[in-house]
């Protein structure tokens, strides 16, 4: 099952994400670039059980087909889980990856049980470094995998398909639910030891690869 209801929660990005789309849409509007219009949140919805979309789901959520190379060509079950997805009003689709604390973006190394699973993902894996990061020794499998199959899978939809997706790193600054609250300051470090250690420079879907902030302070009254 690739559709994931999720419980109304009360602590870190998971709460403050459903408070931005259910709640307060306008905060994470003003987050975004001006320049991609009005968004159409689709998950993670109140009316949805907040349900979170991953695999075949996410795709079908979004409406979209992906004709070029299809996803499980790409990646097999069990992929990224989107905090939040979207739409724009011009057809764009957005992708949300959100965190609240800076240490989970050292997310653990690649889980895959079954080696077919495992070599699948090594493959799409090194394609994908191969146009974005040619050189870097880092293996992408294990270090920080949870940013770099998130990184893949906008390689999928836009340069693989052609469809206009966009990849957004939500931080949530100033939350003082998780420990040792984060500034903008902080997490734009932590933002850049990350792309060194990828070999990430102006790669070719580095415009469409978007680190946006949002201070818990404009979510609580």
């Amino acid at each position: 099952m690739s559709r994931h209801p999720q419980a109304e929660v009360t602590t870190r990005s998971q709460k403050w994400l459903q408070i931005l789309v259910n709640e307060r849409p306008d905060v994470l509007q003003r987050a975004l670039p001006p320049a991609l219009g009005p968004v159409e949140w689709l998950s993670p919805l109140k009316a949805d059980d907040y349900a979170e979309y991953r695999d075949a789901s996410f795709v079908e959520l979004l409406g979209i087909e992906l004709r070029q190379r299809p996803l499980r060509d790409f990646w097999p079950k069990g992929g990224p889980q989107w905090d939040a997805l979207g739409r724009t009003a011009e057809g764009d689709f957005i992708l949300i990856e959100a965190k609240a604390h800076i240490a989970e973006m050292a997310s653990p190394p690649c889980g895959a049980k079954d080696k077919a699973s495992k070599e699948r993902i090594a493959a799409s894996l090194a394609e994908v470094k191969r146009r974005l990061a040619p050189g870097n020794r880092a293996d992408w499998s294990r270090t920080y995998y949870q940013y770099t199959n998130r990184l893949a899978h906008l390689y999928l939809l836009r340069t693989l398909n052609g469809l206009p997706a966009w990849l957004v790193f939500l931080h949530f600054v100033n939350a003082r639910d998780v420990p040792l609250p984060a500034s903008r300051e902080h997490w734009e470090g932590a933002i850049s030891l990350l792309h060194a250690t990828l070999g990430l420079g102006k790669h070719l879907l580095r415009p469409y690869v978007l680190d946006v902030f949002v201070d818990v302070g404009e979510l609580v009254g």
